[in-house]
């Protein structure tokens, strides 16, 4: 009994840390999703005075399954994307990947399904779960040959990193090089 306990108390403090996280930092990423053209190709953004160069996403399961990716651009020469990874309330002690697709068509759709493995670099990285089902990674992918300024739609997933299957999605994000 103290264990379901504790168990829900972990959930609601994380459940709690996303959504401050959320208001936080990614409003305006819901809003631009609501403000999108229909522009094909890559958009350049010229005259913005708010990218969204950061983005907090949500990953979401079934039942209590759930995850956070701190997607995040420094403004520095390097141009290297940090993926802070944490998901909760999957299988014990077992490995899964997290993947990305992108669509270059600015429709208000994420349609690609062109999936890449993250990891660090160019190296796919799995993200293990204790005991408790609980796991974090920390990733990061170079993205200093896409010219700054592009601007792109992205989605994430998180797959069984053995049987392969889909156990987290998240919603459609709008990304713009930094």
């Amino acid at each position: 009994m103290k264990s379901q306990t504790l168990r829900n108390a972990i959930r609601l403090l994380f459940l709690i840390t996303i959504v401050i996280s959320f208001l936080a930092g990614c409003q305006k990423n819901i809003n631009d999703k609501k403000r999108v053209s229909n522009e094909v190709n890559f958009t350049t953004v010229t005259n913005s005075t708010s990218p969204p160069f950061n983005l907090e996403v949500i990953l979401s399961g079934e039942g209590n399954e759930f995850g956070l990716v701190k997607f995040r651009q420094d403004n520095d020469t390097a141009r290297i994307i940090t993926l802070d990874t944490w998901v909760h309330d999957l299988e014990p002690n077992h490995s899964y990947l997290l993947q990305r697709a992108v669509d270059p068509i600015i429709n208000g759709n994420c349609l690609s399904t062109a999936w890449l493995t993250l990891g660090t670099g160019l190296l796919p990285q799995a993200i293990t779960t204790d005991a408790t089902g609980t796991g974090t990674a920390e990733l990061w992918r170079d993205i200093s040959v896409i010219p700054r300024g592009t601007s792109f739609y992205i989605h994430f997933q998180v797959i069984d990193a053995v049987s392969l299957a889909v156990v987290l999605t998240s919603d459609c994000y709008q990304y713009t090089v930094r």
